[in-house]
């Protein structure tokens, strides 16, 4: 059956806004997601991510690593009822880029 191979995921942005739903195969890395919203990233949002790298995924709770299948990402105790995997986006800028005067040393 290749439809449960699908998983129809909705990316929920830092403004509350959504991106998607887009219908991935359970065997899509968290890497390729992450890819797809810096491409498909909405105009006119005051942050934006410039790279898949500052991009994070969560879902229930937990930051999604990227080498994680979609299957592997699935919660076992069901959807929320709209079949429809919601994650929530957090774009997490490179620190060597966006930090100005302090300098950390370890």
């Amino acid at each position: 059956m290749p439809e449960e191979d699908l998983v129809d995921i909705k990316f929920r942005l830092y403004d509350g806004s959504d991106l998607g739903p887009f219908r991935y195969s359970s065997a899509s890395t968290v890497d390729m997601l992450k890819q797809r919203i810096v491409s498909d990233w909405p105009k006119g949002k005051t942050i934006i991510p410039k790279a898949a790298s500052e991009v994070k995924l969560i879902n229930s709770g937990k930051i999604l690593e990227n080498n994680k299948t979609v299957g592997q990402c699935k919660m076992p105790f069901g959807d929320n009822g709209s079949g429809v995997i919601i994650m929530h986006v957090v774009v997490q800028p490179s620190l060597a880029k966006t930090k100005t005067g302090d300098s950390i040393v370890d």
